[in-house]
C-alpha cells in the first residue's frame, strides 16, 4: 500500500530530529499529531540510544583513570622520601619535648638534694657533734624518723628523675624503696618526751585494814572516772587502800578498770573491790569518819537517796561532817597535799571524803604526764582486758594503722551546739534586719 505525499513529510521531519537534537525546540513546531502513538514510541527508542553511548564514554573515561592514576602515584613514591617531610618536624618536636621535661626534672632533683644535704648536715650536728653521747630513747625515735623522711626525699628524687622516661604501661616496683614496706610510718605521731624519771611523784603505801571509801555522784562514767583518780591520790596521801564503789550504788569497775592492773604497776594492793572489802568486814562495814570535801551544795555532794542506798548495802556511818564551811563546787579552791593531810589524816580504820571530782588539789602535780602516783608501768590506769581486745579487733577491722580518736564529751559538745545555733539564729535575724534597712 503506498503511501501518500503528508506521511513522507512527517518521516522526513522525524529524521531531523534524529540528527539535530540540539536545535529540536527552535525547529520543530508544536502539532496537533505530536501526541500521537507512532512517534512517542519513535522519540523513546531515540532517548535510550543516546543514554547508552553517554554511559558507555563516561565508563571508558573512569575505567581510563583509575588505571592511569596508580601509574602516576608509584614513580612518585619510590622516586621521593614522603615520609621524610612530615616525621622531620614531628621528631624535632618530640626531642623539644622531652629535653624540657629532662632540664625541668633536674633541676628539681638538684633543689631537693640540697634540701636533703642540709637536713643530714644539721641531723649530724645535733646528734654526733653537739651531743653527750647520752641520747635518750625520745631522741632515738628522732633520729630513725629523720633518717626515714631523708629516705623517702630520696625516693621521691628517684621519681622525678624517672617521670621523663616513664610510659604510660610502665609499672614501678615501689615495695623496694617503700620504707612502709618495712613496717615504719612517716606520718606516725612524734612521742612526747614525758620524763617519767623527773616528774613528781608520790609513794602508795597503804596501811594495813585502812581504808578509804570512794563515793562519785556527779556526772556519767568519764566524771566518775576522774573522780576514782583524785580518790587514789587522796588514798596516796593518806596512806590508805582504795575501796571501789559497788555496782548496787555505782557502776560495775570491774568490767570498766583493771583492777589488778593497778595493784601489779604499784606493787601492793592498793584498790580493793567492794565484795573483798565486805569480807574483810564480814558484811558489817561501817564508815568511821565521813568528812565531807566540799559542803556546799550540799555536804559531800550526796544526797538522802544514795545515802539510804549505802545503808541498805550493810554500810553503818556516823554523822557528816564538812573539812571547811566554804568548799563550793563552782568555784572549788586550791589546796595543797598538806592541807589534805590535816583536814583527813585519822586513825580511823574506814573513812569516806564524798565526791571530789571539782576539787582542786595541786593541779600541776595531779595532771602531769604519768599521774602524780610511782609506778613501774607505762600508764597506771587501763580499761579492762575485754575493752582493750575489742577496740584492738575494732581498729584492726575498720581503722587500719593511720586513725585519730576524738572524744566528745556529752555536755561539752552539746554546749557547743547550743552556743553555735544561737549565733547563726542572731545572725540571720541580724542580716534579714539589714536586709529590710
Amino acid at each position: 500500500m503506498d503511501r501518500d505525499s503528508s506521511d513522507e513529510d512527517d518521516d522526513r521531519q522525524n529524521l531531523i530530529h534524529q540528527n539535530d537534537t540540539k536545535n529540536l525546540p527552535h525547529q520543530i513546531p508544536a502539532s496537533p499529531h505530536s501526541s500521537t502513538s507512532p512517534r512517542s514510541s519513535f522519540r523513546i527508542e531515540e532517548l535510550e540510544s543516546q543514554i547508552r553511548r553517554r554511559f558507555k564514554l563516561t565508563f571508558n573515561k573512569r575505567y581510563l583513570f583509575a588505571i592511569v592514576l596508580p601509574l602516576l602515584i608509584i614513580p612518585i613514591y619510590f622516586s621521593t622520601d614522603i615520609r621524610s617531610l612530615f616525621s622531620s618536624n614531628i621528631s624535632s618536636l618530640k626531642f623539644n619535648t622531652v629535653s624540657d621535661r629532662i632540664n625541668e626534672s633536674q633541676l628539681q632533683a638538684l633543689y631537693l638534694l640540697n634540701q636533703q644535704q642540709s637536713s643530714l648536715l644539721s641531723l649530724w650536728n645535733q646528734t654526733f657533734v653537739n651531743s653527750n653521747n647520752n641520747i635518750t630513747a625520745v631522741q632515738f625515735d628522732d633520729i630513725k624518723a629523720s633518717l626515714l623522711s631523708q629516705i623517702t626525699l630520696n625516693k621521691h628524687i628517684q621519681q622525678i628523675l624517672l617521670s621523663p622516661h616513664k610510659t604510660g604501661n610502665s609499672q614501678q616496683n615501689g615495695t623496694v624503696l617503700d620504707p612502709n614496706f618495712a613496717g615504719y610510718s612517716f606520718d606516725r605521731c612524734r612521742k612526747i618526751d614525758q620524763k617519767f624519771s623527773e616528774r613528781r611523784t608520790i609513794e602508795w603505801k597503804p596501811k594495813q585494814n585502812k581504808f578509804l571509801f570512794a563515793i562519785c555522784l556527779s556526772g556519767q562514767m568519764s566524771n566518775h572516772l576522774i573522780c576514782l583518780e583524785k580518790h587514789m591520790f587522796f588514798a596516796a596521801i593518806l596512806n590508805r587502800a582504795l575501796v571501789i564503789p559497788s555496782s548496787r550504788f555505782d557502776y560495775q569497775y570491774n568490767r570498766v578498770l583493771d583492777i589488778e592492773h593497778i595493784n601489779d604497776c604499784i606493787g601492793k594492793k592498793t584498790v580493793i573491790p567492794f565484795e573483798d572489802f565486805m569480807e574483810i568486814k564480814k558484811n558489817h562495814a561501817h564508815i568511821d569518819k565521813f568528812i565531807c570535801y566540799f559542803s556546799s551544795p550540799q555536804p559531800c555532794f550526796v544526797d538522802e537517796e544514795h545515802l539510804k542506798k549505802l545503808k541498805s548495802l550493810g554500810i553503818s556511818m556516823g554523822k557528816l561532817e564538812t573539812a571547811w564551811k566554804s568548799e563550793d563546787i563552782k568555784k572549788p579552791s586550791q589546796k595543797t597535799v598538806k592541807d589534805v593531810e590535816e583536814k583527813f589524816g585519822s586513825d580511823d580504820d574506814v573513812i569516806a571524803i564524798g565526791d571530789v571530782f571539782f576539787a582542786d588539789v595541786e593541779r600541776d602535780w595531779v595532771l602531769q604526764s604519768g599521774g602524780p602516783i610511782a609506778h613501774k608501768c607505762k600508764t597506771l590506769i587501763e580499761p579492762s582486758k575485754l575493752i582493750l581486745l575489742t577496740a584492738e579487733r575494732f581498729i584492726q577491722t575498720f581503722l587500719g594503722s593511720n586513725f585519730i580518736a576524738l572524744h566528745f564529751r556529752r555536755h561539752g559538745f552539746l554546749k557547743f551546739w547550743y552556743v553555735f545555733v544561737f549565733v547563726v539564729i542572731y545572725c540571720f535575724k541580724h542580716w534579714n534586719l539589714v536586709r529590710k534597712v
